[in-house]
């Protein structure tokens, strides 16, 4: 359900649930548990094409630019921004080639007035390769996105060796690499993968194409930003780990109306915003596909004194989350390439470790591909609020694309960060022997070959007499 819409699906809600009162579901025949779905070929083949060696030659590549500062040289074919760029999009080009003409690659300039970390007026441009969904009824759109540009110690060093090899180069060629694997696949929804300029410069690159694709009215469902997730030692604490990403997510809507405060402080769902449920989405996706790897929830929008790409979709409104490493190293983050005290500082290629930027590619892969095969997500979801020990739901099938075979309804006691447990119905209306006092709910479409829905959470309706 689109939230902004929130006050008029409640008002929908009150009379849809007196229409439903005759057809609630018995809690004893017509609800089951939902077995675990068979792993879809269409992902693990996808999966094992992903790879580590194609992700440090793009990485590699990308470094031999010099630098990729925003306001760095444009001319050049083999120095600054503008090579860089045009290179991406070569490739782009080329993954295009096996997508029978589905994918559509193209710069997306736009002008930057001076301002903060902005001398003077400049032209950026992002990288765009739009896989198009095969319904030409399903408007979805779900969107991967790194940034292109570097820097060193100084944000407005545009001319000295800005290596940015995992910042981000590592996130651009996780994305270039999805790029490539899912080129040939036939998606229902549109895929954007998207390498972005302007960044370190202020979120700029992120910020036009999330504020064009508001003022399109366009149903984002899912927005994934990957920055820096190619390191796995960390700097003072030396500590290591090559199996596992974080991923933040906010909590409270930074768009939220005054309507949405009042149904989240009634409801007590601090805990269950969309860009929150496209989060536990990945975890529960992501681990199921990748083995011997960990998503870790970090319940913050980003890191101290830290901002990435996915802030600007979330003030517009959009469901979106952070891929990160889990351990970072300073010594390598916004230096100057030198050496003091035999330690070496700078963003440098060795300083990568591919095969673990690779298993976080294909996280991000099992979770964007799995959206993208789903049915779109149930409308209109309701919990009825009466005085009862048990809890009914209720919601519409979705009115565009292909039918869900069913739903299941996701529970967990109100203190768990994950949800527990999931039980599967037919119907568009359940009533289930748990408590709405002691457990959230939510409910997600269930394709026929078992791709799932974000799941929505519900909104509490009364009865009508």
């Amino acid at each position: 359900m689109n939230i902004l819409n929130l006050t008029a699906a409640i008002l929908f809600l009150s009379v849809f649930t007196a229409c439903q009162q005759s057809s609630k579901a018995p809690a004893d025949n017509s609800i089951k548990t939902d077995k675990i779905a068979a792993k879809s070929e269409i992902i693990a083949n996808m999966l094992d094409n992903v790879s580590a060696d194609s992700i440090e030659a793009t990485v590699r590549k990308l470094v031999s630019f010099g630098t990729r500062h925003s306001l760095s040289e444009t001319k050049s074919d083999s120095f600054g921004i503008g090579a860089a760029r045009r290179w991406v999009k070569s490739q782009f080009d080329r993954y295009a080639d096996h997508s029978n003409g589905r994918m559509l690659v193209r710069l997306d300039p736009f002008i930057v007035p001076p301002g903060r970390r902005i001398p003077y007026e400049v032209e950026m441009k992002n990288v765009m390769a739009t896989l198009k969904g095969s319904d030409a009824d399903d408007d979805r759109i779900f969107v991967i996105s790194g940034h292109l540009d570097s820097r060193v110690s100084d944000v407005m060093d545009s001319i000295s060796a800005a290596p940015g090899a995992n910042d981000d180069a590592s996130g651009v060629a996780l994305v270039m690499e999805l790029a490539r694997v899912m080129s040939a696949t036939e998606f229902p929804s549109t895929i954007i993968f998207l390498a972005v300029q302007g960044e370190e410069q202020g979120l700029l690159g992120a910020a036009h194409l999330a504020e064009k694709l508001r003022s399109d009215s366009a149903n984002v469902v899912a927005m994934f930003n990957n920055d820096m997730v190619g390191n796995t030692f960390s700097s003072e604490t030396e500590l290591k780990n090559d199996s596992s990403v974080r991923v933040f997510s906010e909590t409270i809507p930074v768009y939220e109306t005054e309507e949405m405060e009042k149904l989240r402080k009634y409801s007590g769902s601090e805990n269950d915003s969309r860009s929150r449920q496209l989060a536990r989405y990945i975890k529960e996706t992501g681990e199921y596909y990748v083995d011997n790897f960990n998503v870790t929830l970090n319940y913050r929008m980003d890191r101290y004194l830290r901002g990435g790409d996915h802030l600007p979709f979330s003030k517009s409104g959009f469901a979106a989350i952070r891929f990160c490493e889990m351990n970072e190293n300073y010594y390598y983050q916004h230096q100057d390439v030198r050496t003091e005290n035999n330690q070496q500082y700078g963003d440098l290629p060795q300083y990568v470790n591919y095969e673990y930027a690779a298993q976080i590619a294909r996280i991000n892969l099992a979770a964007l591909a799995s959206l993208a095969l789903a049915p779109y997500e149930p409308e209109n979801v309701g919990l009825q609020v009466d005085l009862g020990n048990t809890t009914t739901l209720v919601w519409s099938a979705p009115n565009k694309g292909k039918a869900p075979k069913g739903y299941n309804i996701l529970i967990r006691e109100t203190y768990q960060p994950l949800w527990e447990k999931k039980i599967f119905v037919s119907d568009t209306t359940a009533t289930i022997p748990h408590s709405k006092d002691n457990f959230f709910f939510a409910v997600q479409s269930v394709g026929e070959k078992g791709a799932l829905s974000l799941p929505v959470f519900p909104a509490p309706v009364r009865e009508q007499p």
